[in-house]
């Protein structure tokens, strides 16, 4: 586990929460209160509201949790098991580190697991196209709940990869003011209702999360790309040396075959660590 944890504390803004995910590097972080974790919050929390502003709002509450004697495959189990990326490690309630998917993947890369990720692969995922508006994109993978998503060209070739990171980076946050917009019913004395639209108008600030109308290759990275015979432990050294957390398997003529999510690299193990207790 890492114990050098990025956190944010309530109350607190949205602004504390991309501050630290930007300047920790990091996807998502616990949510701390008087020394207890209460919460957690990630990027994706971010996109998902994007006119809210408190993280108190914001995170998702009572989160999964694991203690510092657990093994790395039960950290694994409940990862998988409630689909989600990080688990904060406590004693009691209070943050003493915490695990990723990602700190797994590194452990598996030493295992030298050989057999093949073939049977891993995720072969229904959502494919966009190069040449559409970043906006739609963002809503298709908002639709999908996909956090990242291969793009093709026009000759179904893979040309990149977009993740909700570069969604982030390509996106900008507006200031609008709006009003409340209130009419009299038929029966209110008419006078008397000017008299009080000072107290009934209210007008207030909304900062939206917009995605910049760009197309998806303005947007999108050069993919990180395996084939379906790569090992297990060769594949997860690929997405720990490149801080990927996903890539695309391919043919040799560049045609996507599907997808091998690092959450995949964590079942490899534990089907790793059950057939050898067996």
């Amino acid at each position: 586990m890492v114990r050098d944890v990025a956190y944010v504390s309530i109350p607190g803004s949205r602004d504390d929460v991309l501050k630290t995910l930007q300047e920790r590097k990091v996807s998502g972080v616990p949510v701390i209160k008087k020394d207890e974790v209460v919460g957690m919050i990630t990027r994706k929390d971010l996109l998902r509201n994007r006119e809210e502003d408190q993280t108190a709002l914001l995170m998702t509450r009572e989160p999964i949790v694991i203690g510092p004697q657990s093994s790395v495959v039960e950290a694994s189990r409940l990862l998988i098991r409630h689909g989600i990326r990080r688990l904060p490690v406590v004693e009691g309630r209070k943050l003493v580190g915490i695990i990723t998917v990602a700190d797994i993947v590194r452990v598996v890369e030493g295992l030298d697991i050989k057999e093949s990720i073939e049977p891993y692969l995720e072969k229904e995922t959502v494919v966009l196209w190069s040449e559409m508006p970043l906006p739609v994109a963002g809503a298709i993978m908002e639709f999908a709940a996909a956090e990242a998503c291969p793009v093709i060209d026009t000759n179904l070739k893979l040309v990149g990869i977009i993740s909700d990171r570069d969604l982030i980076k390509a996106s900008v946050i507006e200031d609008s003011v709006e009003k409340t917009d209130m009419s009299t019913d038929a029966g209110e004395d008419a006078w008397m209702w000017d008299r009080v639209m000072q107290t009934i108008n209210k007008y207030y600030t909304i900062s939206r999360i917009q995605l910049r109308n760009i197309l998806v290759r303005e947007a999108m990275v050069p993919p990180i790309t395996a084939f379906k015979n790569n090992g297990i432990s060769e594949s997860a050294a690929l997405m720990h040396k490149n801080r990927i957390d996903q890539m695309p398997v391919i043919t040799p003529s560049q045609k996507l075959m599907g997808m091998l999510k690092d959450s995949d690299i964590l079942k490899a193990l534990i089907d790793h660590c059950e057939k050898d207790a067996s």
